[in-house]
């Protein structure tokens, strides 16, 4: 059995909230006061509290051609399963931050992935593996990816 995790997120305003994470993302709400809600994030707990002046965050790194905010939370959901919330985020006309794509095609860490951002700012990212088994997998190097020549966001053997 999988431990849950617990995550704690600064949001804006509750309204808001349970619009995206209720309607869009179709996540079942738990236990809230007036000033947060708990929220079934695939048998973890993410519990968003309103602290409007801690929202935010535009940091990103460059990871195979995009900009991906540093601060972001998401799942690793089955291959059939992140599809069909791709296609619920459309029909919901949710903007993507990233658009939905598979990332280091061919690689040992290739994913399909996207991110969105909630109401309040907070990067979520939504990940799935053709073959759960690679979540972790590793080169032979030892490094989760195999580097791209003359590609500086991609590590490299060897470079912390």
């Amino acid at each position: 059995m999988t431990t849950p995790f617990h995550l704690a997120f600064p949001v804006r305003d509750l309204e808001s909230t349970r619009a995206f994470y209720g309607g869009v993302l179709g996540l079942r709400e738990g236990r809230s006061e007036p000033l947060w809600i708990d929220y079934d994030f695939e048998g973890h707990q993410i519990s968003a509290h309103v602290k409007p002046d801690a929202c935010g965050g535009t940091a990103a790194n460059a990871v195979d051609g995009d900009d991906v905010p540093v601060r972001h939370f998401g799942l690793v959901l089955a291959w059939d399963d992140w599809h069909a919330l791709v296609a619920r985020i459309r029909e919901k006309r949710v903007a993507f931050l990233i658009e939905p794509r598979v990332r280091f095609e061919g690689q040992v860490g290739e994913q399909a992935t996207f991110f969105v951002r909630d109401p309040s700012g907070n990067a979520l990212e939504f990940k799935s593996f053709r073959d759960p088994a690679r979540l972790f997998a590793r080169t032979e190097s030892g490094t989760h990816l195999q580097a791209t020549p003359g590609r500086s966001d991609m590590p490299r053997p060897g470079v912390a």
